[in-house]
């Protein structure tokens, strides 16, 4: 029995409370974390028969998804290629599943893990700062072409992306124990986390960071009800920390505003580096890489040519130059060209209706007596979903392992949080 209860539940709450430092460490030790979870997790279910969790939406919806990916695999001229990020794409699903069963077993799960991310973010920032004003951080890495902080992520220009997308599980879970403790020595604390990290993102050089940073604290301020002045007033600090630093940091203009303006406009596969009146999407690059996508979808309309093969496939399709990478670089570009049309609609509908019940519950928050759509916890999560799975923006591949992870993770915390208000309803 106590083999069980360590196997089941301490050991996968551990790994889920360490996993924003395994996602530190690289895409290893995280993608093991998460595979050991859901494999636990199919082993306990198969002994316990938690058939609760599987019985829902959710995971119905997630399982068709999984299928279409495996169905592109086999179609595809590279079976054994792209059934390698296909067949065992399902054990991400899982681990959420996981997640909400642990959650719901384990009261203090929360708290360690509300601990666990407050501590990933001290030690960048500190270590962060470290290496933007003295050049080199804790481990001795310099900074990235003498101006991009990058932290113990080294060459891997991730630092940005891991704090932007953290920021709202993090202020969620600063709300949920805020609420009723509201600890003075802790806002404070907190307070300066916020701002710092915030900073931080705009060093790291990560201009769709800083966008989705922007994005998040937009839709947390016009979404929250409790705290919304206080995220208001902590997200016109951090622009004020950004501002100061623009002027004191002469390479920061440079990359978000000259470059930004200069990849919209400028012809970059000009070997003459003269400027047109041609605008582009994002960049020539990025522009050259959505119409060989495109084109790719349009002869595999179904089905794709099967997950991660853009890079097998992109030459058959050339625009220019540009058009061969790994992937598109957008999240919907790529599942229409590697996926096809079935895994693309499943996504694109999740997003609407995060979008519509995110206008719902904004709506609502104006009619009195009426009862909020969300509560404030959900409304971070909704964030980290929603920016996660933002059409208009470039984005990193769909089926990287370590992104895979960034994506699934508030999942498990918003099935919970759902569970938990269906069961508060059953009970009035």
């Amino acid at each position: 029995m106590k083999n069980q209860l360590f196997l089941f539940n301490v050991l996968p709450s551990w790994i889920i409370i360490l996993m924003p430092a395994l996602l530190i460490s690289g895409p290893f030790l995280s993608d093991l974390g998460v595979s050991l979870v859901a494999i636990l997790f199919i082993i306990n279910s198969v002994k316990n028969k938690l058939n609760k969790y599987y019985n829902n939406i959710y995971f119905k919806i997630f399982l068709l998804f999984c299928l279409i990916l495996i169905l592109s695999s086999l179609l595809s001229e590279n079976k054994l290629i792209s059934l390698k990020n296909s067949l065992f794409y399902f054990r991400f699903g899982i681990f959420s599943l996981c997640f909400w069963y642990l959650l719901e077993k384990n009261k203090l799960l929360v708290k360690y893990l509300f601990i666990s991310i407050i501590i990933c973010f001290s030690l960048l920032i500190i270590d962060g700062y470290i290496q933007f004003f003295f050049g080199k951080n804790l481990f001795g890495y310099t900074l990235y072409n003498n101006y991009r902080v990058s932290s113990f992520f080294g060459s891997e220009l991730i630092l940005g992306s891991y704090l932007a997308r953290f920021f709202p599980l993090l202020f969620g879970l600063f709300i949920l124990f805020d609420q009723s403790k509201k600890n003075k020595t802790t806002l404070f604390l907190m307070t300066i986390i916020f701002i710092l990290s915030e900073g931080l993102i705009f060093i790291s050089g990560e201009r769709l960071a800083l966008f989705f940073m922007n994005l998040s604290a937009v839709y947390i301020i016009l979404m929250l009800k409790e705290y919304r002045n206080y995220r208001f007033w902590t997200y016109l600090a951090s622009l004020f920390l950004i501002i100061l630093m623009i002027n004191v940091y002469p390479n920061a203009k440079e990359r978000f505003i000259d470059q930004t303006i200069n990849d919209f406009t400028r012809n970059t596969f000009n070997n003459s580096n003269k400027e047109d009146d041609k605008l582009y999407i994002f960049s020539k690059p990025h522009t050259d890489m959505y119409i060989t996508a495109y084109r790719i979808f349009l002869d595999n309309k179904f089905f794709g040519v099967g997950p991660r093969q853009y890079r097998n496939k992109c030459d058959k399709y050339f625009v220019s130059e540009y058009s061969c990478e790994t992937h598109p670089h957008n999240t919907y570009l790529e599942l229409l060209s590697e996926s096809g049309i079935f895994a693309f609609l499943i996504i694109i509908i999740i997003f609407i209706l995060l979008i519509y019940i995110s206008i719902k519950h904004f709506l609502f928050k104006f009619i009195r007596g009426r009862k909020d759509v969300i509560n404030d916890f959900e409304v971070c999560l909704l964030s980290a979903i929603i920016i996660s799975l933002w059409p208009f923006s470039p984005s990193g591949s769909f089926f990287n392992n370590w992104m895979s992870i960034v994506y699934y993770f508030p999942v498990g915390l918003l099935l919970w949080q759902r569970s938990k208000y269906k069961n508060s309803i059953k009970t009035k």
